[in-house]
């Protein structure tokens, strides 16, 4: 296969990834980003560790989505990250969820 080759499979393997990202998102929660990966998950634990006064973060997620283009199954039960790096953890707006603001009855 040619550098070229690699080039094209890695621009259409990410345009997929992010096709079936667009189309699952708002089935989740959360959405997590590790310095290695990115995560859609419906449930996070995020815990502050310190081993010999070496601080890390142990992420643990479930119902989670893996953002990699690599990987066969994205969809897991179960996610356990330890990471010495950033973790940001944000909420997912859902908008289809909120009630109308002039509330849900009529006057």
């Amino acid at each position: 296969m040619s550098a070229e080759d690699l080039e094209k499979y890695e621009t259409e393997m990410e345009l997929s990834l992010y096709k079936e990202y667009r189309d699952i998102v708002s089935q989740f929660s959360f959405v997590v980003e590790t310095e290695r990966r990115f995560y859609l998950a419906n449930s996070v634990d995020v815990q502050v560790r310190n081993a010999d006064g070496e601080v890390y973060f142990e992420v643990r997620m479930s119902d989670a989505w893996v953002w990699d283009m690599y990987r066969p199954a994205r969809f897991v039960k179960n996610v356990r990250v330890i990471t010495f790096k950033d973790v940001n953890v944000e909420e997912l707006d859902k908008p289809d969820l909120r009630l109308p603001e002039s509330g849900p009855f009529p006057s």
